[in-house]
């Protein structure tokens, strides 16, 4: 049987965030409004964990906005296809992991961002998991897109929340952000829910959060496969509870070039400008094991490397190919905050800041 390989998209494959970058391209003050939605977002899943909220679901709080501006599917799909950044190495890495394990993408990200990933890195669209959905099918009036677009402007001149560390209840917040926070509820519960477009909010289904978890139990039971043979690469707060998973099952939980929701919930943390690195780990976990890959972690050099086989064509790559070699750390109680900055701020420099500080 061969180990099961699973890995979100956007930061360990890609350096899109695919879906600000089409807030931003087709919206006025996309991006600004693309953050403060994302800002919510992790707000509603993580603060207040609100009942049958997924995190990531700013992909589907975005949608009736781009309907509003008439944004089509079409046009998703031709972005889509000339904006994929790749993380250097993938090809190579994408060729050498489907050789060795059944590998599978599990991602927030929109359909048509997917398959334009899929096509560029020639990975087989039926082993995705994606957010699906069509612009063009979904209902919206005259009205409605005025309505919309005054409170899509509305949002974008709004300052960006702070969440207070350890915040659990909107009393935590300070009280400019309590009144943003009620006036968000007002514009996406009480507001949008009146809309014909509100259609996106009931059968959009977000694959971040559990969603994920869920796709990777899918796999697995499809499979047949034990957990302890299942890799999971994650970068964000959408794939905490999949890292969450696969740990606490015996697979291997990576953090590639994570934010802190990613490396807190992680056995392995990766930095990297190259996700060769990724296939090295691959590669001794699927020979090795998880006991003996963690093993090999802890004196992470091209000596250890070496000594538990690994391939020296892939580790001359990683070793060579980038401007500063691989940092690759196991996550414990006692270093976990130093990686979580560290992380964060690496994860700005490979995608960018606008990118790099989305939760």
């Amino acid at each position: 049987m061969r180990g099961v390989f699973v890995s979100d998209c956007e930061g360990p494959i890609s350096k899109n965030d695919n879906a600000y970058e089409i807030a931003a391209n087709f919206m006025p003050n996309g991006d600004k409004i693309f953050c403060n939605i994302s800002k919510y977002d992790d707000i509603l899943a993580d603060v207040f964990n609100k009942s049958g909220y997924t995190a990531g679901s700013t992909l589907r709080l975005t949608l009736p906005f781009l309907k509003a501006y008439g944004v089509t599917d079409q046009q998703l799909d031709d972005f889509s296809a000339d904006n994929v950044m790749l993380i250097e190495g993938t090809q190579k890495t994408v060729k050498h992991v489907k050789s060795i394990a059944e590998c599978y993408i599990v991602s927030t990200s929109y359909e048509h961002y997917i398959k334009a990933l899929c096509k560029a890195v020639d990975f087989p669209y039926k082993n995705t998991y994606c957010t699906k959905v069509s612009l063009d099918k979904a209902a919206i009036t005259s009205q409605e897109e005025v309505i919309l677009r005054e409170r899509a402007q509305e949002i974008s001149q709004m300052p960006l929340i702070t969440i207070p560390v350890n915040a659990k209840t909107l009393a935590d917040f300070n009280s400019n952000d309590q009144r943003l926070i009620e006036r968000l509820y007002e514009i996406f519960w009480e507001e949008i829910p009146q809309m014909s477009v509100s259609n996106f909010f009931k059968d959009v289904v977000t694959i971040g959060g559990e969603q994920k978890a869920k796709s990777i139990c899918d796999a697995v039971e499809e499979l047949k496969a034990p957990f302890k043979d299942v890799m999971y690469v994650g970068d964000s707060i959408t794939d905490v509870e999949a890292l969450r998973l696969v740990k606490e099952k015996g697979g291997l939980a990576v953090s590639f070039n994570g934010n802190d929701y990613a490396v807190k919930n992680a056995d392995v943390a990766v930095l990297s400008e190259n996700n060769l690195v990724t296939a090295v780990l691959a590669d001794i976990f699927y020979r090795l094991g998880r006991k003996e890959t963690l093993k090999v972690v802890e004196t992470w050099d091209q000596n250890t490397l070496k000594d538990a086989a690994a391939d020296l064509e892939l580790l001359k790559q990683v070793f060579g190919s980038s401007k500063t070699s691989p940092k690759v750390q196991i996550v414990t109680r006692e270093n976990i905050n130093s990686i979580v900055m560290e992380s964060s701020e690496f994860r700005k420099k490979v995608r960018g800041v606008a990118i790099g500080r989305l939760g």
